[in-house]
Parts: structure tokens; sequence; C-alpha cells
């Protein structure tokens, strides 16, 4: 038996990563840009095993059945493909932040699957290849196998691929947790729904890599009002695009927005922050590190908060990768 245990963070797109090019590849309609956070850890241990007839996979102490299962198993062909082995593997993690909730669960959990499975299996991977290998679990893995802020390319199947971005260093999320429940509609499905019948989709596609541009010399220039502003409009933009498509899909909550406007409110009384969202009620607000606990501060009242600092890449065994 042969065992390999990783560490991953999930993390935020600032820029968003919303529609496939092509779904069997996982590839992005157009790049994005996300800081992972230093919270919310998914620790997975990847056991490849001889005696087993099928892959195992248990995660927070609970065997998984279904699409959970399946999705784990399909991404373990991939290793078994590249490494040449036939053999079976229990996958065991454990994750920290609300599944399918709209925080990056699936980014933290298949980041932290390709690394221990690579290495159980004996691959020995970049950090490049190891973010093309996530992003076929999950695409915004890609991003979670780097720490700090992360930027991923469209490109094809080989240029598919994040890598770290500089950023100003003093920034923060704080994480206001509306509902850590189950979402109704999966991000996967809500994807093929916006692209397939949002009449808005070709434009948010054009203009998102227009987006993408400006964002990433904001934050190679450390300006932190244009990436906040740039942030929080894409952010809407998304929920936008969702909300058109048929039947619609409707991820923010009264809660959220409320959130967002006490972001606006704040950013007015001369608190800078800047609201985001991803695929669910959950709100994100990015502001200068110093001025986290304030936000936290105001936005507790809503909703309960977590402060998050940019956190760390990819652990493998011990060692950073990403």
């Amino acid at each position: 038996m042969t065992e390999a245990r990783a560490i991953a963070h999930p993390n935020i797109a600032l820029v968003k990563y919303w529609g496939k090019r092509d779904t069997a590849l996982n590839l992005p309609a157009t790049g994005s840009l996300s800081m992972t956070l230093g919270v919310f850890p998914t620790t997975t241990t990847v056991a490849v095993d001889d005696t087993l007839d099928a892959d195992v996979f248990v995660l927070n102490g609970r065997e998984q059945t279904g699409i959970p299962a399946e999705r784990t198993a399909r991404f373990l062909d991939l290793v078994r493909e590249l490494s040449g082995s036939a053999l079976r593997a229990r996958v065991e993690s454990h994750n920290t932040v609300p599944s399918a909730a709209g925080l990056a669960s699936s980014a933290a959990g298949f980041a932290a699957l390709a690394g221990a499975a690579a290495s159980a299996f004996g691959l020995q991977l970049s950090a490049r290849e190891l973010s093309r290998l996530a992003r076929r679990g999950s695409g915004s893995a890609a991003r979670s196998v780097f720490g700090g802020f992360a930027l991923w390319h469209a490109g094809d199947d080989e240029q598919s691929y994040a890598e770290p971005l500089p950023a100003p260093a003093d920034l923060a999320m704080v994480v206001a947790i509306v509902d850590s429940g189950e979402k109704q509609v999966s991000s996967r499905e809500a994807m093929r729904r916006t692209a397939d019948t949002s009449p808005f989709y070709p434009a948010w596609v054009s203009s998102t890599a227009a987006t993408l541009e400006e964002a990433r010399r904001a934050c190679v220039e450390g300006d932190v009002a244009q990436l906040g502003r740039l942030t929080e409009n894409n952010a809407l933009r998304m929920h936008a695009v969702i909300q058109a498509s048929a039947p619609s899909i409707r991820y923010l909550s009264p809660t959220s927005i409320a959130l967002f406007d006490r972001v606006a409110a704040l950013r007015d009384a001369g608190l800078e922050s800047y609201a985001t969202a991803d695929a669910g009620p959950n709100v994100v607000a990015l502001c200068h590190a110093a001025d986290a606990e304030a936000v936290a501060g105001e936005l507790g009242a809503l909703a309960e908060t977590v402060i998050a600092l940019p956190g760390p890449g990819l652990v493998v065994g011990g060692r950073s990768v990403g």
C-alpha cells in the first residue's frame, strides 16, 4: 500500500469562472483571477491498495456513494492513466468548508485530491501540471494549487492552468456566511443552463475577458480601488446572467443583497471594501487587512463572518508545491 496526504484551501474568484468551452476537459469560456483563502482547509489522504476491487471515497468520516463517489473515481482514472497503474485507492478527505454552498469546497477538494493521488501513484508533477490535473476534477481547483492570488488561463488542454499573480500584500477577505446548506442547483448544472438559455451569456464571455485583463493589471500595479470595483461589478454581472437563464436560477438571497448594500455603505463612509459572491448566497468582502476586523464587525449584524488572509498553496506530504 502506498499512501500520500495533501492539504489545499478554497479560493474566491475576483474575476469569475462561469461557463465552459469544453465540458469533458473542464476548459473555461474565459480566464479568471482569484485569492486563495487562509481558512477552511481540506485534508485528503489517498492510499493505493491492491486488495480493493473499487475505489472508496470517505468524506468527513462517511463513505460516499452516487455522484461524489463517481466523480472521485473518474478523477482517479485520470491519475491511473497517467501512471500506468490499474490499482484502486481509498480516499479519505476532511473538508472544513461547507460543501456545495458557493464557498469553493470543490476547488479545495480536487486540488488536495490531485496532489495526494499524484503522489500516491508515483507521479512527479510540477505545480503547473498539478493545476492542469486539478482542473479536470473541478475547474476552479486549478487556482487552489497556488497560494495568494492566481490567474487561470483559458487556453486548450495544455495551456489551461493557473499560475501565481503578483498582488497587493495587504488584502484580506471577510466571508459572510448567509447559508451553509447545499444549494439546490449545482454550479455544473447552472453553468450549463446559463450557457444554453441566458441571452446575456455571449456578452458575459466577451466582457469578462476584458475585465480579466483590467484586473490583472490592477493587481500587478497595486491598484486596490480599481481591483475592488472590477471585482464587485464582475460578481453582479455573473449573477445577472445566471438569473436570466430559463428557468431562472437565483443564488443571491435578500440577506445577500443586504450585504452588498452594507459593503457599498461602508465604502461611502470611508471604509474601503468591495463585495463579491460565487454561485451561492454567501458574500465575501475584499478589503485591506488592517480594516478586516472593522468590516467583519459591520457585516456581522447580518451574517456569521470569518476573516481570511491570503492562504498557502497546495501542500503534499508536508512540502509546498504551489
